[in-house]
């Protein structure tokens, strides 16, 4: 998007606004009754027209014509074709203003403005049945002779516009259909009455929307079987632009039209293979549909209530703020928040007897109450006590799970750890837990960076072995053998020992004595 001039729309504030806004208004009512530039009292008379009644001075109207003139919004030119008698009527009659291009798409601006915020969106089907009409009737004129360039023009502008009526007026329904969804209406009946309207004009609208979409599909490939691109030249021979110097408008004129058939396409037929946007507005009205019959249930259930939960807080916030005294604040936080049920109003002393009925609550011995019963409503039930599984066998099967993975970690560092750096070549075939344990101190060291020497650290995540790396001295190839695979990479120089200097993992008795067995 071209960045807007920036004094293109001053003209709409400050303390004269109102003035500098309806002159141009004055110019923008004289250009639709074709006349191209106003004098001062032309300006006067426009400015009735356009509903300004207020004194104003020449020197006033003046100034605003010279601002507008300042922000390139007014042309002033010299008039000499007319015969002045007086000076007087000279510098009344002398200078002459006009729009500039600027002016006109300041002014389109600001009325497209307040158009937009005058409207109401609405979903249309006719404007879809309009949008196939076209389509059809593009078809039939593309096998006519030239004659009937005129008719494709104007066919191809009523489709423009129908696509663009379509367009603005689904966004602005759709904005304010999530506007609806989220206002809160003071008068509960006219609020409920406006959503279940809404809810019967979305539920209409939907009704053989699929059916319609796809009869603008066919259409738009109907067309494009006879060359859309033979339609738009023939489109601008029929438009019979005048010559302008400088660029030649044809140009723009084929891309603005390529531009609209792609955003119809968009709309009906897209090219890369995404659902159409006639879709899209299916699946929000569907949502629409379901949000609002939410919202009015919410609002039945609300009426069908004697009071809210929103009007109950705010009751008690009137009584907080009325409280006398801290005390009373206290009191009123206790009885409001502090509740609970009476659930151990059943439960009697071990011997009832002993305790008068005529005796008063406060006075009574206490009754033991159990912490369950306030979380769950009921007592402890005393039963027969479960029996004791034997976890023996279960324990002596995670034992011995511990012990081979502790055995098998043990020898995987053992291959490990070296008395000197070697190749990473040097390993060949690796057992897979040995290969793991490897790649891990691999990728620790290689993510770490390297010190003055070039060399990488880093330790494994038990802290138990550490790797030194160093970088490899040539381009060779390392490859080591598993049992799931191969891997392959940089010949590095790697150096792994224990951390601190001792045996990352001595090996057990048994392992020793197979050892020296064999």
């Amino acid at each position: 998007m071209r960045r807007v001039p920036p004094e293109m729309f001053r003209f709409t504030t400050g303390e004269k606004a109102d003035l500098n806004g309806a002159v141009l208004e004055a110019f923008g009512v004289a250009g639709e009754h074709l006349e191209t530039a106003l004098g001062l009292d032309g300006v006067r008379e426009r400015l009735r027209a356009v509903g300004w009644v207020a004194d104003l001075a020449d020197e006033e109207l003046h100034d605003a014509l010279k601002r507008l003139v300042g922000w390139g919004l007014l042309d002033v030119v010299h008039n000499h074709t007319e015969h002045y008698r007086t000076a007087e009527e000279y510098e009344r009659r002398n200078l002459h203003y006009s729009l500039t291009r600027r002016g006109e798409a300041a002014l389109a601006g600001v009325r497209h403005a307040l158009e937009v915020l005058a409207s109401t969106g609405a979903l249309q089907t006719a404007v879809l049945e309009a949008i196939t009409d076209r389509l059809d009737e593009l078809t039939v004129l593309s096998g006519e002779p030239a004659t009937a360039d005129r008719r494709i023009l104007s066919t191809l502008r009523e489709l423009e516009g129908h696509l663009e009526a379509l367009v603005e007026n689904t966004k602005a329904f759709n904005g304010q259909l999530q506007r609806l969804l989220r206002a809160e209406g003071a008068d509960l009946d006219v609020f409920r009455e406006v959503k279940a309207a809404t809810v019967t004009y979305l539920q209409e609208f939907l009704v053989n929307l699929d059916r319609r979409g796809e009869a603008v599909a066919d259409a738009v490939g109907r067309v494009e079987e006879r060359g859309v691109a033979v339609l738009r030249e023939r489109a601008l021979r029929g438009a019979e632009l005048p010559p302008v110097p400088g660029e030649d408008p044809a140009a723009g004129w084929l891309e603005s039209r390529r531009a609209r058939w792609a955003g119809l396409r968009a709309w009906f037929l897209p090219d890369d293979g995404t659902h159409p946007r006639i879709e899209q507005l299916h699946d929000i009205a569907r949502r629409a549909i379901v949000s609002l019959l939410q919202v009015l249930e919410r609002i039945n259930e609300s009426r069908r209530r004697s009071s809210s939960a929103v009007q109950d807080f705010r009751e008690l916030a009137r009584w907080f703020a009325a409280a006398a005294d801290e005390d009373d604040l206290h009191r009123l936080w206790s009885a409001a928040f502090g509740l609970g049920p009476a659930r151990h109003a059943h439960l009697a002393h071990p011997d009832p007897e002993l305790i008068p009925s005529s005796r008063s609550w406060a006075e009574a011995p206490p009754v033991e109450v159990s912490a369950l019963l306030r979380n769950s409503g009921r007592t402890e039930r005393f039963t027969r006590t479960g029996k004791v599984r034997d976890v023996a066998a279960v324990r002596a099967e995670r034992a011995e799970r511990a012990r081979a993975q502790r055995a098998e970690l043990a020898l995987a560092w053992r291959e490990l750890e070296l008395k000197h750096p070697v190749r990473l070549s040097s390993f060949g075939t690796l057992d897979p837990a040995v290969f793991d344990r490897l790649l891990d101190l691999l990728g620790r060291a290689l993510a770490t960076a390297p010190d003055t020497s070039g060399l990488r650290r880093a330790t494994s995540g038990d802290g138990r072995a550490e790797i030194v790396l160093a970088p490899p001295p040539d381009t060779r190839t390392a490859v080591l053998h598993t049992g799931k695979g191969t891997f392959a990479g940089p010949d590095y120089v790697v150096h792994v020992t224990a951390a601190g200097g001792t045996a990352a993992f001595p090996a057990s008795r048994a392992a020793t004595r197979r050892e020296a067995a064999g």
